[in-house]
């Protein structure tokens, strides 16, 4: 067993267990967080208790809204309340979950979590980010939120996406990788650039052939960053598999 004692924010959500598995593989003792396990990080309930003798948070707590000002509020509460309980219980390290371009959007969901790395990054315990493309995971979410009778619409836009498996994976790095110049901000990636509709097709060919996928162009003053590749990952993202094609052969 590793001596390093990791708390996971959010250790029930798509990303969560996967972080807490992938700790657990690698020999960390981990400490889930989430609401029905007793610690919310929005009321501070439980906190103070799940975080005593913790090293290393890993904030991977989302809210129930995709709007931005609710969003907004969930994530820096709940930053700001992990950095107040971990600087009292001793925690030496913050690892979030953001996503690329969240520095480039004017509005929406990507402001949010910007909002969510600053109030992370503003906390007294030293942070690091950590911004994955979008999941496969989210994928049929999407087209689940765009359904209208036998037609899903999508956003038109560009993508690397990757398994949740994945960002978990890098998650876990940077709360235990103690390299000295580690950069605070990295990113993940999958390994290949795709169009979000051509992934809603090929899943949607795979469990709901009859559902039409139509793509819907983005509107407002963040068009261009999803038109133009604004969500890619830079030139020093980790990629890592699995592809999307792989991915959808296992579900």
């Amino acid at each position: 067993m590793n001596a390093t004692r990791i708390a996971v924010a959010g250790a029930t959500g798509r990303v969560g267990r996967h972080i807490v598995d992938v700790a657990r593989e690698r020999g960390y003792e981990v400490v889930p967080m989430a609401r029905s396990l007793g610690v919310d990080v929005i009321s501070g309930e439980g906190l103070d208790a799940a975080l005593a003798g913790v090293d290393t948070i890993i904030d991977a707590a989302t809210g129930p809204s995709p709007d931005q000002d609710d969003a907004t509020t969930f994530f820096t509460t709940a930053a700001g309340n992990l950095q107040a309980a971990g600087h009292r219980a001793g925690v030496t390290r913050m690892v979030v979950v953001s996503i690329i371009g969240a520095d480039v959007f004017s509005e929406g969901y990507g402001a949010a979590t910007y909002a969510h790395e600053q109030a992370a990054l503003a906390g007294p315990i030293p942070a690091r980010v950590v911004r994955a493309a979008q999941f496969h995971e989210f994928v049929p979410q999407l087209m689940e939120w765009g359904t209208q009778g036998d037609s899903a619409y999508v956003q038109d836009m560009w993508t690397q996406a990757v398994a949740a498996r994945t960002v978990a994976e890098a998650l876990v790095d940077a709360a235990t990788d103690d390299t000295p110049d580690r950069p605070a901000l990295t990113e993940v990636a999958g390994p290949r650039e795709e169009s979000l509709v051509d992934l809603a097709m090929r899943y949607a060919a795979r469990h709901n052939p009859g559902l039409k996928i139509i793509p819907v162009p983005t509107e407002g003053p963040d068009r261009k960053v999803y038109e133009e590749g604004g969500l890619l990952p830079g030139p020093d993202a980790t990629l890592a598999g699995p592809t999307f094609t792989e991915w959808l052969a296992t579900t």
